[in-house]
């Protein structure tokens, strides 16, 4: 069985970048992360999905536009 850090490295540098950018930054939104990332949306959205799906980021509702959902390290 994989460790939460072995899944991590794993995963393609987009998603790595999007961590550390979160370990350095958050909480962010997803429009937030692909300005301080410059990868394109659709990129963000899956790094996220992926990095979700290891359980190394939360995601919560932001309260000042429920649209938007905020990003953090888990």
């Amino acid at each position: 069985m994989m460790s939460a850090d072995q899944k991590l490295l794993d995963l393609p540098p987009s998603a790595k970048l999007v961590f550390i950018v979160l370990e350095h930054e958050e909480p962010l939104t997803q429009k937030q992360i692909g300005a301080e990332t410059l990868l394109p949306p659709r990129t963000v959205r899956y790094a996220l999905a992926q990095l979700k799906e290891i359980e190394k980021i939360s995601e919560k509702i932001h309260f000042a536009d429920a649209r938007q959902k905020i990003y953090e390290i888990a």
